[in-house]
């Protein structure tokens, strides 16, 4: 990963940083000066694990993290009680605690906290009392914790359209660099645009993970809850968004497969690339700004009744990339708010 990239990483994740630090100061005062714990380091550790760095399942955490350690301190104590403390009994500990929270169907971090905590119970506070207090220490952090996770920034609710206003551009620099290989059909810059296009995948996470994030802010916030219409409908858009994409990538390796093998595609072909280019550049101008891409309806349905009158190939790769611009043209009408039956019939029956 290059700097800019761990930079523009850092950035978007700078309030949930932010977040955590002064959560833990927070459950830390609470517990020692409220509550009266000498040393309540579980509770600025528990904020810290059920807030995390995402947006995503925090009240999941919260509860996964205080039964975890519920169960944990309780066959910690136990067993300690009974059969003292050292290596064989801390192997039984651990066994004990993970098997009843896997009996009681717990989560990973569940299970884990189990494990966790029954070690810190059995080798540094085997005294009964103090055990109990790491148990509050954990329910006072996951508190300060679900009373954090109130408060958002308004940046992962931009995220899911700047992330797919970010595929839709690339998918224009696609289309634009196809249609120079159609026209140039040069061997190099074919396979180059080809890595490229197979490098995109990463693009289509993002913005899952983008959507994601958004729906879980609207979940875990009360004051973010009127733009859940919003994010629904971006969170909505990932799977046409994919599909573009893919379709996308056929086409640039067919404009591949057609260079390789030296065969010609009807300068018509790259014309539509460039129109739907266009059209495209449209979609993302639209999305950027939190809307519905209706405005670019007229320009893609444009291009899909000119793939009806350009003239056919006999070269199959030719017909395959006419083939795949319509496919496109119909996945991005997904985007203009159109259902996939009419998206598709609004494309004429190309030329016999």
């Amino acid at each position: 990963m290059s700097l800019r990239a761990r930079l523009a990483r850092l950035k978007s994740k700078r309030f949930a940083i932010a977040q955590c630090a002064i959560a833990a100061g927070l459950a830390w005062l609470v517990a020692a000066d409220l509550f009266g714990h000498t040393t309540p380091f579980f509770a600025p550790i528990a904020a810290v694990v059920c807030l995390g760095t995402s947006y995503g399942q925090r009240l999941r955490r919260v509860v996964e993290v205080a039964f975890g350690v519920a169960i944990g301190v309780f066959v910690g104590d136990a067993l300690v009680a009974w059969i003292g403390s050292g290596w064989w009994q801390l192997m039984l500990i651990v066994a004990l605690a993970m098997t009843l929270a896997f009996l009681l169907d717990g989560g990973q971090l569940f299970v884990t906290q189990a494990a966790v905590q029954s070690i810190v119970v059995s080798t540094l506070i085997p005294d009964p009392g103090a055990a109990f207090t790491r148990w509050s220490d954990a329910l006072i952090g996951g508190a300060v914790a679900l009373l954090a996770a109130t408060v958002v920034p308004a940046a992962p609710l931009r995220r899911p359209r700047e992330q797919a206003a970010v595929v839709v551009r690339k998918v224009e620099a696609l289309l634009r660099a196809a249609a120079d290989v159609m026209e140039d059909g040069e061997t190099e810059p074919a396979q180059e645009l080809l890595a490229d296009a197979r490098s995109t995948d990463n693009l289509i996470r993002e913005l899952q993970s983008a959507a994601d994030e958004g729906l879980a802010v609207v979940a875990s916030s009360p004051f973010r809850i009127r733009h859940k219409g919003g994010v629904r409908l971006m969170a909505d858009l990932v799977e046409p968004l994919d599909r573009g994409l893919r379709s996308t990538r056929v086409l640039v390796r067919q404009c591949a497969v057609a260079a390789y093998h030296r065969r010609p595609v009807p300068s018509s072909y790259a014309a539509l690339a460039r129109e739907l280019a266009d059209a495209v550049e449209e979609v993302a101008v639209e999305l950027a700004a939190d809307r519905m891409a209706v405005a670019a309806r007229e320009a893609l349905l444009k291009v899909g009744a000119a793939t009806g009158q350009v003239e056919r190939s006999p070269v199959l790769a030719a017909e395959v990339i006419l083939a795949q611009l319509r496919a496109i043209v119909a996945d991005f009408l997904l985007l203009t708010g159109m259902d996939p039956l009419a998206a598709t019939d609004a494309l004429p029956t190309p030329p016999s």
